[in-house]
């Protein structure tokens, strides 16, 4: 779920397996990043966090540092598992131009070509959804209390009292019986005479319109993924883009990681939220390691700049081009790091035309972003809510000694 305060973004640090042939300076270099970072670590508001740097030619540095268990003292290391929020909207871009070469769908189809039920803005009925549409968050579905209320589940009912009591608001927790397949969570919701259903599912402006962020939007793509290609939408990311780029400790659900590497979320530096899900999941629970992420962005920089593996060049280059123009904006960011100042294929752009995704839930926050310039990209995940007092610094120390670092290290990696 995309987080609607200021998203905080840290970075894990772990040496990969590709870099057993590095320069003693360059392998002198990272060790100097290390020591600094875990320095940083001690002092920083969250528990524990990851990083991971990549240049368009290979990883250059990833690492754990902090708590990732207060409780058992367990650290935050590469191998650490965590969900990583709306950053996982990004592999659903992916997964929809795999499936475009694959000749299952087009992205400018009518989504209900494709759905077991149909799926209309009841403001504008005769006005078709698109596929197109839901990459760009230009369909007009928007997400109001039956979603905020109804996609987070408890992993377990061990505390289920207090657990439910728990102010996480916008959004809430629900018991573990609340959990269902995407299907069932999109009818109920988008759906006449659907459990959840309301006319304020839909804004009031006509789908391709006017941009508006929707996590259920997102998730919708995401069952019309699964039904064009007859697979679920886990089955068929984990096939064209986990497996391929050798991710292989991420998943969809609790039971496709290792679950004792998996980190406690924590609502402050003492207090850990209850483990939970989401019935959304393509939307944002993606549960994997900074060193799986450091693949990840290797990948999507490589094939930004036409030397990807996992789609086409001509599907990277529709999956990097800025779909909208302003008159789809309401308002608009022109922050350098907003993620909404233009829209990709599910991939988000900024004023300056560097581009990545956010994310955040319950005791978390991620970051991808992308200096195409500069030809760098990082990922940062936190394992804490943000503290608006004293992460800011925090997060701003981090990405200083990682830009100071990149130039060093990218400077040897291409030697």
């Amino acid at each position: 779920m995309k987080n609607i305060s200021s998203v905080v973004c840290i970075f894990l640090i772990i040496l990969s397996p590709a870099q057993g042939n590095r320069s003693k300076e360059f392998t002198k270099i990272q060790n100097e990043l290390t020591d600094r970072l875990t320095k940083i670590s001690k002092t920083t508001s969250f528990n524990g966090f990851g990083v991971a740097l990549v240049n368009d030619k290979d990883i250059l540095y990833q690492n754990g540092f902090g708590i990732a268990n207060v409780d058992t003292h367990q650290k935050y290391d590469e191998h650490t598992v965590q969900n990583i929020a709306s950053v996982s909207k990004t592999l659903i871009g992916i997964a929809l131009l795999k499936a475009q070469e694959l000749g299952k769908l087009t992205l400018d189809d009518p989504v209900n070509q494709y759905l077991p039920f149909h799926v209309t803005n009841p403001y504008y009925p005769d006005i078709p959804i698109t596929i197109r549409q839901l990459a760009t968050h230009t369909s007009s579905l928007t997400d109001n209390d039956s979603y905020l209320k109804n996609t987070i589940v408890l992993k377990d009912d061990s505390n289920l009292d207090s657990d439910l009591k728990i102010d996480i608001s916008p959004t809430k927790f629900n018991p573990p019986t609340a959990k269902v397949s995407i299907e069932e969570f999109l009818k109920n919701v988008l759906v006449e005479n659907g459990k959840w259903y309301s006319k304020e599912n839909f804004t009031d402006k006509k789908p391709g319109a006017v941009f508006n962020y929707s996590n259920i939007g997102a998730t919708l793509a995401a069952l019309v993924i699964e039904k064009a290609t007859g697979t679920t939408y886990a089955e068929f990311t984990t096939k064209y883009i986990l497996k391929p780029l050798k991710m292989n400790h991420s998943g969809w659900s609790f039971n496709t990681i290792d679950f004792s590497k998996y980190t406690r979320t924590f609502i402050n530096k003492t207090t850990a939220y209850p483990y939970y899900s989401l019935n959304t999941y393509p939307d944002g629970g993606l549960l994997t390691t900074s060193d799986d992420m450091s693949k990840y962005i290797s990948e999507l920089i490589k094939g930004y700049f036409g030397k990807g593996t996992i789609l086409s060049k001509e599907s990277f280059k529709e999956y990097f081009t800025p779909q909208l123009k302003e008159e789809n904006f309401v308002e608009r960011s022109n922050s350098e790091y907003s993620d909404e100042y233009n829209m990709g294929i599910t991939m988000g752009f900024g004023s300056t035309g560097n581009f990545g995704h956010t994310g955040g839930d319950p005791g978390m926050n991620s970051v991808i972003w992308f200096f195409k310039d500069k030809k760098m990209g990082r990922f940062l995940i936190v394992n804490t809510d943000w503290d608006n007092k004293a992460s800011g610094k925090d997060q701003k120390a981090i990405y200083d000694l990682l830009d100071e670092y990149f130039i060093k290290l990218d400077k040897l990696s291409r030697l």
